[in-house]
C-alpha cells in the first residue's frame, strides 16, 4: 500500500508529521492493506491567519484494488487532529463498503 502525505503551503507538513500521520494510517488501516492500493492524506488551512478551533482540513483518499477510491475528511484546529478524525471517518467507510462487498460475493 502506497503512502502520500501533502500539506499546503499554510501548514507545516515536516517529514515528523508526516511519519507520524503514516504510522497512525498503517495501524489503523492494517486490516485493509491487501484491498488497498494506495492512501493519500491531504491537510490544509482553510481559515488562513484566523487560527479558528476548526481551521485545518484533512481529507484521506483511500484507493481499492480495482474499485472506486473511498475518502472522508474532517477539520480540527491541529493537522493530525484533523487526520485522525478523517481516519475515524474513513475506517467506517470502509467497513461499510467491504462489508458490503463481501456479503454480495457469498
Amino acid at each position: 500500500m502506497d503512502f502520500q502525505f501533502n500539506s499546503d503551503s499554510n501548514i507545516e507538513g515536516t517529514s515528523e508529521m508526516a511519519d507520524r500521520v503514516e504510522t497512525r494510517v498503517r495501524e489503523r488501516l492494517a486490516r485493509f492493506e491487501s484491498r488497498l492500493t494506495r492512501i493519500a492524506v491531504h491537510v490544509r488551512d482553510i481559515d488562513g491567519a484566523t487560527d479558528g478551533p476548526d481551521g485545518v482540513e484533512a481529507s484521506i483518499e483511500a484507493r481499492p484494488a480495482g474499485g472506486q477510491p473511498v475518502a472522508a475528511s474532517d477539520r480540527a484546529g491541529e493537522p493530525e487532529a484533523a487526520a485522525n478524525g478523517a481516519l475515524k471517518k474513513l475506517v467506517a467507510r470502509l467497513d461499510s463498503e467491504f462489508g458490503k462487498m463481501d456479503r454480495v460475493r457469498r
